[in-house]
């Protein structure tokens, strides 16, 4: 390594830098002398080491001395940082940024420490201490409900217990015969100490001291001020957190924006959260402060961004011929990007992103010739720092086919009309014809079969007639006819005459029709 750099913070409402110490660096020259500022949280570095570089697992950047201001946590970060190979290249070959953690208390009096008695040989060493509650001693846990187990070797007959605030106490409440076990309820927060002592024939031995931390309650308060802006289009809205921990401290935040998803935020001492680029509208910042142990706060502030001017679409084609190419013009801010939308009617958008001039004129020219049908144009703005604005008002653009395409168009669409139209009326005529053919000829075999039947009724009835004559002719001859017989042959002649007159005007009918 050749070069190196970082940024520290730190809480500036608990520790404050009194000085910092080149002495013992790896660093030979300095790109920036070391530098600090209490106000900001901040302590900033850049060193070289010349050739051959630096090569190790650790080595010495800088020494700074802190003073603590106020008693709570105190975390130390890497906000940034970066550590340059000696390959001629400044390759960077950091792979992690480490922090460190410190808990700073009130100066006041001492604690009573007792001192652990030497131990006497052949006496039980200091038992193994476990907890299934907190097993952990460097952990904080929202549990106050505490056991702990440890185990009793062959011999042991006694046992003594302690719990409290004292780190080597030394414990007094004795247990014979030996425990292995104890259950602590309902303990106060805070951080606490466990300590077990075993006897046997040879007296007491060593003694075991278990750490274990309990924090039940949620921080103490939360407040989230925004920070003023230079004016409400800034998309990217600051806000100070304040919240407060007596017992484990504050370890993260939780902040969601408006319906997204919550993420995780650590402070980096400036207790500033800065918003991600945010489109125009009403917002709300919803954040939860988490302390060590996972209880937590939670508090929301509503804020507004207000959209920047939309820009203008100065000049385009109401109307275009299918396959030319589409243009169009606009005006508003230098040097700014435009998201320019076109959609063609039943189908999705297409968004193009293109750049403003330093006028703050734009062209669009779509990738792609237009084919026909109805399109609807509009635009927004986004300028360099990221502010949007809202979108236009939507124009129209009718696309059309050629002239001369259309009235093939039209040619084809007929064609596709008449063709149809005029086989059905071919269909129809055809029918007509074999229907007039086959009537026709049915007319014809009704009348010959009429006409036939027509003749033999008139040879029938010629033949009847006939015989009646002559049958009346042989009754007249008679000289001396019975008034019987003479009533018959008068009867005879009369319905000779009716029925020759009925069937004659019959068979006139008939030829009549017939001649139709």
């Amino acid at each position: 390594m050749n070069a190196a750099s970082g940024i520290i913070s730190f809480p500036s409402d608990k520790l404050e830098v009194t000085s910092l110490s080149k002495t013992g660096s790896i660093f030979t020259l300095w790109v920036q002398e070391p530098l600090f500022s209490n106000s900001a949280g901040t302590v900033s570095f850049e060193g070289i080491v010349l050739n051959p570089g630096f090569t190790g697992s650790s080595g010495k950047a800088i020494t700074i001395t802190f003073r603590a201001k106020a008693a709570g946590n105190a975390s130390l970060t890497f906000s940034s940082g970066s550590a340059l190979a000696n390959d001629g290249q400044g390759t960077n070959i950091l792979a992690s940024l480490g922090n460190a953690s410190f808990s700073l208390g009130i100066a006041g009096p001492a604690a009573p420490e007792a001192e652990t008695p030497p131990a006497v040989a052949g006496t039980p060493a200091a038992p193994q201490i476990s907890s299934p509650t907190h097993p952990d001693p460097n952990k904080w846990y929202a549990v106050n409900d505490a056991k702990f187990t440890w185990p009793l070797s062959s011999g042991v007959t006694g046992a003594r217990l302690l719990v409290g605030k004292i780190p080597n106490a030394i414990p007094t409440v004795t247990y014979i015969p030996a425990v292995n076990s104890r259950e602590l309820p309902d303990l106060a927060d805070g951080i606490w100490y466990f300590h077990v002592r075993l006897q046997n024939n040879a007296g007491w031995g060593g003694i075991s001291h278990f750490r274990f931390q309990i924090d039940t309650e949620k921080p103490s308060n939360f407040d989230i001020k925004e920070i003023e802006r230079k004016g409400l289009t800034d998309p990217r809205v600051k806000f100070v957190f304040s919240a407060e921990d007596k017992t484990s401290g504050i370890a993260h935040y939780k902040v969601q924006i408006d319906d997204g998803s919550a993420e995780i935020w650590q402070d980096d001492g400036t207790h500033t959260f800065t918003t991600p680029l945010l489109g125009p509208g009403d917002h709300t910042l919803i954040a939860k402060t988490v302390d060590k142990t996972g209880n937590s706060l939670t508090n929301s502030a509503d804020f507004i961004i207000k959209a920047i001017e939309a820009p203008t679409i100065t000049k385009y084609p109401k109307e275009l011929t299918s396959g030319e190419v589409f243009i169009a013009n606009g005006a508003t801010y230098p040097n700014a990007q435009v998201v320019v939308w076109l959609q063609k009617e039943k189908e999705d958008a297409q968004s193009y992103v293109i750049e403003s001039d330093t006028d703050g004129n734009f062209i669009f020219i779509a990738d792609e010739k237009l084919k026909d049908g109805i399109y609807k144009l509009w635009a927004e703005v986004i300028d360099m720092r990221g502010a949007r604005s809202k979108p236009t008002e939507k124009t129209t653009i009718v696309v059309e086919q050629p002239a001369i395409l259309k009235i093939g168009t039209r040619a084809v669409t007929m064609l596709a009309v008449v063709v149809p139209l005029v086989a059905l009326i071919i269909l129809l005529l055809a029918l007509i014809w074999y229907g007039w053919h086959k009537f026709s000829s049915f007319r014809k075999r009704i009348r010959k079969e009429t006409k036939e039947a027509e003749q033999a009724l008139h040879q029938a009835f010629n033949a009847l007639k006939e015989e009646t004559e002559e049958r009346v002719a042989e009754l007249d001859s008679k000289p001396d006819l019975s008034e019987r017989e003479e009533k018959v042959c008068n009867s005879l002649k009369k319905a000779l005459k009716i029925s020759e007159k009925f069937i004659g005007k019959e068979i006139e009918d008939i030829e009549k029709e017939i001649k139709k």
